[in-house]
């Protein structure tokens, strides 16, 4: 059945209609141009604590208190362990003691040297008795001096008995139980401090010189969802090579504090490796369909289509290196949903 006049006229005023719609739809566009960016290398590396020790006993007696335990925390300054004191105690008030009495026989020689001094000065006594006098207040004073460091000396023994935390830390071992006596030089307790951390690395001999250079800014990529980077301090890099590996070993120092990082865990060494030019593309731009990643790209004509890409990383910025797919000079739709729209409008499309 032929159609007829009135036909074909509405089917002409439908297209007029529907094509004028599409002529209302507006994309924002983003023209693309090559971009100087800073290629990357990452590398695996390992978190390690850089202050970590072992104590060891310094005096050997029962131990009679353990204040902390594996993976407990310990305040910087906090006691962890105490050994019995008995002797150590009272070696000290010896000490004391016999300092109180250097100190009497220091304040009698002087108070003796006064009225000596006086009495020589009137010419009442020969210059013997003065130099007598003399030597005796020198050798007071130097009792009263051996005396203290006695006191000193003992006051150290005292304290030995006593484990405090250098910094800190956590536990990570105890190596004695209460009740034992250990021997002077005996492992005691082993922990760390997560205050301060690193990452250590094995970097490939080609990289060595750009590592040692002034244009190599590196960062830390935390494990998770998202790029999450923490900055580094300083990197360190061995003089020497792996005999085997022929790689160099680096080490990243990051910044005081805490990082929801810890020893032992895995996280990647990021390096700026050198500048190329790349194509960026927003985010929001980029569709991800199954496997499939495209963007919608919009003809000078003002046509629609779907265009897959390969990307690459992206950036802090929010855009994201495209490798292949598109060229300089060609416009991407900013907003995926209304291109994908206007797309399926488009005369001819299925």
């Amino acid at each position: 059945m032929m159609p007829t006049t009135r036909h074909l006229l509405l089917i002409l005023s439908g297209l007029i209609l529907h094509t004028a719609a599409l002529a209302e739809v507006s994309l924002n566009t983003v023209t693309l141009a090559y971009e100087e960016v800073v290629s990357q290398r990452e590398f695996d590396g390992l978190i390690e604590a850089v202050d970590k020790a072992t104590i060891t006993a310094e005096v050997s007696d029962r131990i009679v208190e353990i204040n902390y335990d594996v993976d407990d925390y310990v305040p910087k300054g906090a006691v962890i362990l105490r050994f019995r004191d008995t002797r150590q105690r009272a070696q000290l008030e010896q000490a004391e003691a016999a300092l109180r009495e250097a100190e009497v026989g220091a304040q009698d020689a002087e108070k003796e040297f006064a009225r000596i001094r006086d009495i020589y000065a009137k010419k009442l006594v020969a210059k013997a008795a003065l130099d007598r006098a003399s030597a005796t207040l020198n050798a007071a004073k130097a009792r009263k001096e051996q005396a203290q460091a006695r006191v000193r000396e003992a006051s150290d023994q005292l304290e030995r008995t006593v484990l405090r935390a250098p910094y800190s830390g956590i536990v990570t071992e105890r190596h004695v139980e209460l009740g034992e006596t250990p021997t002077i030089g005996q492992k005691i307790i082993t922990g760390l401090s997560l205050d301060r951390l690193r990452v250590v690395t094995d970097v490939p001999q080609q990289f060595v010189s750009v590592l040692r250079g002034d244009c190599c800014p590196a960062r830390i990529l935390l494990p998770g969802d998202g790029e999450r980077f923490v900055a580094v301090e300083k990197l360190t890099v061995s003089p020497l090579a792996s005999a085997n590996t022929h790689s160099f070993r680096v080490r990243a120092d990051l910044a005081k504090g805490q990082h929801d990082l810890y020893p032992g865990m895995f996280v990647k060494l990021v390096l700026d490796i050198a500048k190329q030019s790349r194509l960026l593309v927003p985010r929001a731009a980029i569709v991800h369909r199954s496997e499939v990643t495209g963007v919608y790209v919009v003809a000078e004509a003002g046509q629609v289509s779907f265009r897959h890409i390969r990307s690459g990383r992206m950036h802090t910025d929010g855009r994201v290196e495209v490798h292949a797919g598109l060229e300089a000079g060609e416009k991407i739709a900013l907003e995926p949903l209304a291109a994908g729209i206007y797309l399926k409008g488009q005369p001819g499309h299925e």
